[in-house]
């Protein structure tokens, strides 16, 4: 296997940060697309199928990305590669799904809380027991109180009349996509590390979630009916292009931060650009300032004191 170039610590944190703002703005564009034709799932499928699309074409114009699809043909015929490394299109699949579904009603700050704690439970849990491509990493008292500090944020979230004004199920809804999310960094890293290509292994998930969200998009336009015809305004499909750079990019840090570490420097990202995204354009359901600020506070203190991380590797 081909030994992975260690980044400094900055560096891989702020890629993660950036996976983080883009995932909010993901998050809000694809949110007002599944208001607009009142179908969050297919607002999922529109924004995977165009990320597939870009994809496709960069896959067939760069000769190292197809070197790593002919090596991950060869894995999964010969078995070297196990099936739990192809289901990271699932877990986004659910993400923006999730998104379609809730965020254009709570808005993007509640919704990334409930993330939040999905992911950074679910990340400390994948980095102890060594899924991600950086092996096992130790539980240290650090990662732990950053842990905490995330999930402080959420309470904090949660205070006020928000969960009055917003149904329990969309609230619960979040926190599985963010374990969905720290379940693909981790399988999406490891299969990186198989093929030695981050873009083919972003391929990868772009397929898996396509051909998962056909499915659901198809029982619910049989149970719903058909969308409302699709808008005219190009930002609204943004979404894919979007994923397509944060999932590849999270493929290629992953290694370098540990699954946790990923998800801490991303919710930082998020909370901080979900923040100006709600202030300038605000949903009913969303937190007030205090909150906003708060969880913001809490949401730097929990990267702060999850940084000097360390690991062993199996």
């Amino acid at each position: 296997m081909t030994q992975t170039r260690s980044l400094p610590a900055p560096v891989a944190l702020g890629g993660a940060v950036s996976i983080g703002a883009m995932t909010a703005v993901q998050a809000r564009v694809n949110g007002v697309l599944g208001v607009r034709i009142d179908d969050g799932i297919v607002a999922g499928l529109i924004s995977f199928a165009v990320g597939l699309v870009i994809l496709v074409v960069v896959t067939v114009a760069l000769p190292q990305t197809r070197a790593g699809a002919v090596r991950l043909w060869r894995g999964v015929r010969t078995r070297k590669i196990p099936p739990w490394m192809l289901l990271g299109g699932a877990c986004g699949a659910l993400t923006v799904s999730t998104q379609g579904l809730t965020a254009g009603l709570l808005g993007v700050s509640l919704f990334t809380v409930g993330v939040v704690a999905g992911q950074t439970l679910h990340g400390l849990v994948l980095d102890r027991m060594g899924v991600g491509p950086a092996g096992v990493v130790a539980v240290t008292p650090g990662r732990v109180l950053g842990g905490v500090l995330a999930l402080a944020a959420v309470a904090i979230s949660l205070g006020g009349d928000v969960l009055s004004t917003a149904p329990f199920l969309l609230l619960v809804l979040p926190f599985l996509a963010g374990v969905g999310i720290a379940w693909q960094a981790a399988a999406n890293g490891r299969l990186t590390q198989r093929v030695q290509s981050p873009m083919t292994a972003t391929l990868v998930s772009f397929i898996g979630g396509t051909v998962v969200l056909i499915g659901a998009a198809s029982i619910s336009i049989a149970i719903d009916g058909m969308p409302r015809a699709l808008p005219t305004e190009p930002w609204l499909y943004l979404g894919g292009l979007l994923g397509f750079v944060y999932i590849l990019l999270g493929a290629s840090i992953v290694a370098h931060t540990g699954v946790l570490l990923l998800g801490l420097g991303s919710v930082l990202g998020q909370l901080v650009t979900s923040v100006i995204i709600d202030l300038l354009w605000p949903t009913a359901s969303a937190p007030a300032l205090w909150q906003l600020l708060t969880m913001m506070a809490a949401s730097v203190a929990s990267v702060a004191v999850a940084l000097p991380w360390r690991r062993r590797r199996r």
